[in-house]
């Protein structure tokens, strides 16, 4: 079945410099390789007139300096801190004005962030969700747009990952939680 562009967005999670990029704090190879996969789809959703979300997961110097458990920074080290490069999305994506940009600071796109209005205001209920870590700001973003009635559809083969089974792991867990995944190839837009 297509998706009706003008109900569908493509969530593009954090393909930023600090994930994607040799040079990146948090960098996996995979997660480059996605640059490739997840453009194609943006370019593909933007030409039939779809919206176009970017995710950009930023952390101020200290977000997590009175933390009793939630700390990325202890977790994962520094990384994506706010007004570095590493934050900055990949020069490889044509970001445009009409594109909405998200800026989160957890792995869930949507918490205490203006998403929701955002595709509410837009008419938005079905998400195809891509790009890195597939585990992580994936899947978590994912499992909230179901919480909040959104369809997401994970695009499977426009993942980063670290590992093939954290990408197996996120792509098998939301196909059974959601009932949905799909890969580029399937996806059609039709009104």
């Amino acid at each position: 079945m297509p998706y009706d562009p003008t109900e569908t967005a493509v969530i593009v999670v954090d393909m930023q410099n600090g994930f994607c990029h040799p040079d990146g704090s948090l960098y996996a190879e995979p997660s480059e390789a996605a640059i490739g996969p997840v453009s194609s789809l943006v370019d593909r959703a933007r030409d039939a007139g779809a919206s176009v979300v970017y995710t950009r997961d930023v952390h101020p110097p200290e977000q997590f300096a009175d933390a009793h458990y939630y700390d990325e920074f202890d977790r994962w080290g520094e990384h994506v801190v706010e007004g570095s490069w590493d934050a900055e999305l990949v020069a490889d994506f044509d970001v445009r004005d009409e594109d909405h940009v998200v800026e989160k600071h957890t792995y869930d796109a949507f918490y205490q962030t203006d998403l929701e209005g955002y595709l509410d205001t837009h008419g938005i209920a079905d998400l195809l969700i891509c790009g890195t870590l597939a585990n992580v700001c994936v899947l978590h973003t994912a499992g909230s747009a179901g919480l909040r009635d959104y369809r997401p559809v994970v695009v499977e083969d426009a993942l980063g990952y670290i590992t093939a089974d954290h990408r197996e792991y996120a792509v098998d867990h939301a196909d059974w939680l959601f009932g949905e995944t799909t890969t580029r190839g399937d996806v059609a837009f039709g009104g």
